[in-house]
């Protein structure tokens, strides 16, 4: 089956990180641009940040430069996205996805850009 899931998603208190992983099956990343995208209850998706297939993070949203890095192995399929300082308005269900046409120097920021998308995981930013 072709997937992506998304884990590590939770409740923390503000100041706090989290872990995202985003794994793939039935498919490999290796050849993806992958993006992290996340949405807050009554509000549009908004990028976060992506990554080209060479590893290197072209976008990153000015909300979450400086606390989120985001990070590929390809050996192990996976692509994270680790959160540090964190804020109550980082609050959201954040999603992961896969985009076929990113290449080695760029990775769009775009929801448009990506075809497959994982189910999504919430994080909760509270104390």
């Amino acid at each position: 089956q072709v997937q992506l899931v998304e884990s590590g998603g939770g409740l923390v208190q503000p100041g706090g990180s989290l872990r995202l992983s985003c794994t793939a099956s039935g498919f490999t990343l290796d050849y993806y641009a992958i993006g992290w995208f996340r949405q807050a209850p009554g509000k549009e998706r908004e990028g976060v940040t992506c990554v080209t297939t060479s590893g290197n993070s072209t976008y990153s949203a000015d909300s979450v430069k400086g606390r989120f890095t985001i990070a590929r192995d390809n050996a192990a399929n996976t692509v994270y996205l680790q959160m540090n300082s964190l804020k109550p308005e980082d609050t959201g269900v954040y999603y992961c996805a896969a985009d076929p046409t990113g290449g080695d120097s760029f990775c769009s920021s775009s929801d448009y850009s990506y075809s497959r998308w994982g189910q999504g995981t919430q994080v909760t930013v509270s104390s």
